[in-house]
């Protein structure tokens, strides 16, 4: 028994958001079944990527799927007949989408007064662009991330991931097992929603507080930490490293470990407000000393003396790190078509539970197996193949 096991959660979502919020429930052990649209209607193999590439592979493990086409009534009956019996329906179509198809929260509510409704759009379930179709991108420019992100005077830069649609997901999962938990005192289900702009926005955390309490716009500031100094990137004799000293006791460490003494006696530096006005000063100074050793050496010496760096690493070099080995962090399961398929973990532990138990399935591998579990037997599974219902 893993810790959601005894939730069964019905998983309409596609492409990145939605999948990354369902994931969190899969990795936890909630009975997850992704619906699919069957081959007939979605001639294209369905969004997300390639189904055997690692973005599909990685969203969707944990999971079992079936084919359902809620656009046939019998489809649409058959799947309301199945919320009666499950927890959680998460979505991310565009708001109206699930008007049109009857599966909003009041006609669920209707059929299961327990069920929660997960729901991520791209800018929320009403206002004037509530329609709009979503996208990671549109998000991270719309949410001011990319305002702050890259060098200085260098115009916005998109940041590496897809972070609008991964925090989305990630705000989706705790609102739905929020949803449950009160569930148990009350009885009744939750419609919980989100959005890639407000996901997006409320992970802009200090950076926007800067703005709505004190007006402040922040700008780019590059490798730089945009208020602690010194933090930030620096080259080394054989090549980079990250520094993260802020506050006055880690430049007491820094100026012992670098040996720069007499630099710091600058009045320039005396304190940290006056280092983060002097910040170009503040790094030269630790830059020309710096280069003069490796940066394994510098990282080695630095963390003995409580001060937090590291080294910057490509992917293949992350997982190369004896740290990153000894956790553990790729993770292997068998696919029945791939073989051995190396994932990533979930980053949170708790003993026995959370790692990748089982590949992402393909389309509609288990539909049989799930509507037997909801009480259909064969002949009924066979009349709902016959009619493309499933």
């Amino acid at each position: 028994m893993l810790p959601l096991s005894r939730f069964t959660v019905l998983d309409l979502t596609r492409v990145r958001s939605g999948p990354t919020c369902v994931r969190q429930l899969a990795d936890w052990g909630a009975n997850v079944i992704k619906v699919e649209a069957t081959e007939a209607v979605d001639t294209g193999g369905g969004l997300g990527g390639e189904r055997h590439g690692p973005d599909f592979q990685h969203v969707h493990r944990n999971k079992r799927s079936m084919t359902l086409n809620l656009k046939d009534p019998d489809g649409l009956a058959l799947f309301k007949r199945m919320v009666a019996k499950a927890d959680v329906v998460v979505e991310n179509y565009r708001p109206d989408v699930k008007d049109r198809l009857g599966i909003n929260f009041e006609a669920l509510s209707a059929v299961n007064p327990r069920i929660v409704l997960g729901s991520i759009g791209g800018f929320g379930q009403t206002g004037p662009y509530a329609r709009r179709p979503g996208f990671d991108q549109i998000a991270q420019g719309m949410g001011g991330l990319m305002s702050v992100t890259g060098l200085p005077g260098q115009g916005p830069v998109r940041v590496g991931i897809p972070v609008a649609d991964l925090t989305a997901g990630l705000y989706c999962a705790i609102g739905i097992l929020v949803a449950l938990l009160e569930r148990e005192s009350t009885g009744k289900g939750r419609w919980v929603h989100t959005s890639l702009l407000e996901a997006m926005v409320a992970m802009m955390d200090f950076q926007a507080t800067r703005w709505t309490m004190k007006g402040d716009v922040p700008g780019q500031a590059g490798n730089d930490h945009p208020t602690t100094v010194p933090t930030g990137l620096f080259k080394t004799k054989d090549g980079l490293m990250n520094l993260a000293g802020g506050g006055q006791e880690m430049w007491n460490r820094i100026v012992e470990t670098l040996g720069i003494f007499e630099q710091a006696k600058d009045p320039d530096l005396a304190t940290d407000k006056l280092r983060a006005q002097n910040r170009a000063k503040t790094n030269a100074v630790l830059q020309a000393v710096l280069e003069t050793d490796t940066s394994e050496n510098w990282i080695q010496k630095l963390n003995k003396a409580g001060v937090p760096s590291g080294p910057v690493y490509a992917m293949d070099q992350v997982f190369n790190d004896v740290q990153v080995q000894h956790l553990g962090l790729q993770w292997p399961v068998e696919h029945p078509k791939l073989g051995t398929v190396n994932l990533v973990r979930h980053p949170t532990n708790i003993e026995g539970v959370a790692n990748p138990r089982r590949p992402t399935p393909e389309r509609g591998e288990q539909t049989d197996e799930i509507l037997a579990e909801f009480g259909l037997d064969a002949a009924e599974i066979a009349a709902l193949k016959a009619k493309g219902a499933i």
